[in-house]
């Protein structure tokens, strides 16, 4: 066939659909035609799919592969052409349901097939043996895949990876570890192209480098416009008592009830799992509709639960789904109506992503409702609104030189056939993530591999990788072959407990240590039911449906989102300027009440505020640079204060600012201030005044995790608990600390303590900010609106008889009566 045939072919296609092919899908298949790899951007819901697609496609029209015969049979089996890489499991099977679309219209016989952690027996012994079209699969599913040394002659005839959703793999180990995989396809398959497909980012060059960082002047292919997102706020009452601080939003229930039923489907998003279970719940309570209209999704759900709830989506059969961001990437839901957010994104890309998903169609415009949880959400919202008109986007910064995803990967080239130092150290350093390895850790990964490292080298448990008389490093024992293989990947987790009925199937996972809590008779929500947990056994919850009353819901850890560094530079902006936006229309009143006890911050005045109560002194501090830095900058701030005079300081962040409580009075001047909030010295100062020994200690567990130190259970076996896992990594970490303090991940945990959890290089632009800034120094005679949230969140380390809650609102009740008079 003809190119002209096989573009009209497709175009009968397009046009059998009410469609008709854009610029852009016409451009990308140009390229793919042309044998170019490259990066497509373009916003959720253009159509970005069918233009990746319609390349391999248009190719296998003009120059299709001959099939060859099967080796048991000797009819034809398909033989992999496609590698389509996903970063989610829910998008995988979207995806696999996308792609088998066209098939059949335009004559092609392909199989397309799943291989995930989700998908059948069969379509894993498929992928696994290459008799497949089109194989949509994750980072660690290809990983596992190329694990085994037939795969790559398997993949022979492999013309094309696809990344998508590149974005979300671009900033994380799960994208370091693709990168080496794509590295080693590309050097097996010369000829082989790749492409990412990205949405909402905001540094492309730099992603278009790290995914080809061979290849310079790759296309970039841009997309349709971005799609036009509305910023709908749903603003109480003027006059209404509205919270100061808060996390939950349940007092907007019944306003967010009647805008769900104003419309067929909505899908409504929180920030965590527990504030996704109590929505739910709340919902629940006064759904006047059939309960099962009403879906719940988030990621420790059991697959089973969520594939249900997806359905449901696709179909129109719910009414409403409470999301995490679970539902956050590409999933194709075009019967969804609406999207609600609960409280603040924290991040522009976040809003843009979580509005794309209502009215999922190429020329649709984009529209979210925001339900603040507390009044300076407001402020955020405002913000958001402003940067989407300006254009701005987050970056998404690539990780480098993380060497326990390298072991990882030697470990697995090991398993995969052998490996040469010197040909896997020239190839690992072709990818953007290691160009800067030098040869020390190099022989330092090549040490650990073999022998775990000089002080684990009498232990034959860390002695994976064999280095032969020929020079190969090969993995000989089966038992080292199945852990590694059942550990692949760069997720980890808190330790997590299965919940399981007694009778019945599972519904999902919570963390350990939330059930170690827990009695039996003792009651939960999870999964949107009441439970009552029977016993625990092996790592399982077993469990009935509790009737009547209430229950606690669990709580994830790591479960808040920062502000993003670009949407707090946007709320400075936002506070300082006229109110513009309902928003802040309806804000003037507390910016009034602020500015009245205090002043109000902007880009180029940086407030501190000196408040003292009966319990002591408390020092603001608002550079609204996210809770993550504001953390940072409360230790670092504290402990130099300490060195002027000699002190103990309480501290607590929020994304807006932090606090310090000395306990000996400070006085508070611009000059003072300025000295301790100096950029110089940052990297000693921060190891003097966190314990960061502590700090790598915890990360350490993670890395060795990654790096395959903990050697995981075997099938069958009882599973690790998460105090065995600590314990273990913890002794090993001390092992190595005294007896082999140069060990590559003992380095590789202090920088990415100090690099990823502190954020270094954002701590020390933040100071040189601050410097550059007016310093404002108020001493309020009360708490303000800024300051409230701030002193509310230092009461959560607090020993108290009653709960957080009961305690803020009492002082809600006494600053409100304050500041009436």
């Amino acid at each position: 066939m003809t190119r002209r045939d096989a573009m009209a072919r497709l175009a009968a296609w397009f046009a059998s659909r009410g469609w008709s092919p854009l610029p852009f899908q016409k451009t990308m298949w140009r390229h793919y035609l042309a044998g170019q790899s490259g990066l497509l951007h373009t916003p959720t819901g253009s159509g970005k799919t069918l233009a990746m697609f319609g390349g391999p496609l248009l190719q296998a029209l003009v120059d299709p592969l001959p099939r060859a015969p099967g080796a048991r049979t000797g009819k034809t089996v398909p033989a992999l052409q496609v590698l389509w890489i996903t970063p989610l499991r829910a998008l995988a099977s979207d995806t696999a349901r996308a792609l088998r679309e066209p098939l059949a219209a335009l004559g092609l016989d392909w199989q397309v097939g799943l291989r995930t952690g989700d998908a059948s027996a069969r379509d894993k012994r498929l992928a696994r043996e290459g008799r497949i079209d089109v194989l949509v699969t994750t980072p660690e599913s290809l990983a596992l895949l190329l694990s085994y040394p037939d795969t790559l002659e398997r993949m022979r005839r492999l013309r094309c990876v696809v990344v998508d959703e590149w974005h979300e793999l671009l900033g994380n180990k799960r994208g370091v570890l693709l990168q080496l995989n794509l590295r080693r396809l590309r050097d097996a398959l010369p000829a082989l192209q790749v492409w990412g497909l990205s949405a909402t980012l905001g540094n492309l060059d730099e992603a278009r480098e790290v995914l080809l960082p061979d290849v310079p002047d790759a296309p970039l292919v841009s997309g349709a416009r971005p799609r036009p997102v509305k910023v709908e706020t749903l603003l109480p009452a003027h006059g209404e008592r509205f919270p100061w601080a808060g996390h939950l939003g349940l007092s907007q229930l019944q306003r967010v009830q009647q805008k769900l039923f104003a419309v067929g489907t909505s899908l409504l998003f929180t920030n965590t799992r527990a504030q996704a279970e109590l929505w739910h719940q709340a919902l629940s309570a006064v759904w006047p509709e059939d309960p099962a209209t009403l879906g719940l999704h988030h990621g420790s759900l059991d697959p089973a639960q969520r594939r249900i709830v997806e359905q449901g989506l696709r179909d129109g059969a719910l009414r409403c789904v409470v999301a995490t961001s679970s539902l956050d990437l590409g999933v194709d839901f075009p019967a969804v109506d609406q999207v609600l957010q609960i409280g603040s994104p924290k991040g522009i890309a976040r809003l843009v992503q979580r509005a794309g998903r209502a009215r999922h169609r190429p020329g649709e415009s984009g529209h979210i409702i925001c339900v603040p949880s507390h009044a300076l959400e407001l402020v955020e919202y405002a913000a958001a609104r402003r940067a989407l008109a300006q254009g701005v986007i987050e970056a998404r910064r690539p990780l480098r030189l993380s060497l326990d995803v390298l072991a990882q990967h030697c470990v697995s080239c090991a398993l995969g056939g052998g490996f040469r130092a010197d040909r896997l150290l020239a190839e690992v350093r072709r990818t953007h993530a290691f160009a800067s390895l030098d040869d020390a850790q190099w022989q330092g990964v090549l040490d650990f591999i073999v022998q775990g490292g000089q002080a684990l080298a009498q232990y034959p448990d860390f002695h994976k990788v064999v280095r032969d008389d020929d020079g190969v490093y090969r993995v000989h024992d089966r038992r080292v072959a199945l852990r590694h293989r059942l550990s692949i990947g760069t997720i980890t987790s808190d330790g997590s407990v299965m919940v399981q009925f007694m009778r019945g199937g599972r519904l999902g996972s919570v963390e350990e240590q939330f059930v170690g809590r827990l009695r039996p008779g003792d009651r939960f929500q999870f999964a949107g039911r009441l439970l009552e947990l029977v016993r625990l056994e092996n790592l399982t919850a077993y469990v009935k449906l509790a009737r009547g009353g209430d229950g606690v819901v669990p709580r994830w850890q790591g479960g808040r989102l920062p502000l993003s560094e670009a949407l707090g530079h946007e709320m400075e902006r936002v506070l300082a300027a006229a109110p513009d936006s309902p928003e802040m229309h309806w804000l003037a009143p507390l910016l009034r009440l602020q500015a009245r006890v205090s002043a109000l911050p902007g880009p180029s005045l940086l407030l501190v505020e000196s408040v003292r109560r009966r319990e002591g002194q408390f020092v603001f501090v608002y550079p609204f640079a996210g809770r993550q830095v504001n953390e940072g900058l409360a230790a670092l701030m504290a402990m130099r204060w300490t060195r002027v005079q000699a002190n103990t300081f309480g501290y607590a962040a929020n994304d807006y600012g932090f606090v310090l409580a000395p306990a000996r009075a400070v006085e508070v001047d611009a000059v003072q201030v300025a000295a301790l909030l100096q950029p110089d010295g940052l990297f000693e100062d921060l190891r003097e005044s966190l314990n960061l020994g502590e700090l790598a200690r915890r990360q350490f567990r993670d890395i060795a995790r990654v790096s395959g130190l903990l050697i995981p259970a075997l099938p069958g076996r009882t599973p690790r608990s998460l105090r065995q896992l600590q314990a273990s990594a913890g002794l090993l970490y001390d092992v190595l600390r005294q007896h082999d303090p140069g060990h590559i991940l003992l380095g590789l945990a202090e920088r990415e303590v100090l690099h990823e959890q502190l954020d270094l290089a954002c701590l020390a632009e933040t100071l040189r900010r601050c410097q550059a800034r007016t310093l404002c120094v108020q001493h309020p005679a009360t708490l303000g609106p800024l300051s409230f949230p701030l002193w509310a969140e230092r009461l959560r380390g607090q020993l108290s008889n009653e709960d957080w809650k009961t305690r803020v609102l009492r002082a809600v009740g006494q600053l409100e009566k304050r500041h009436a008079d």
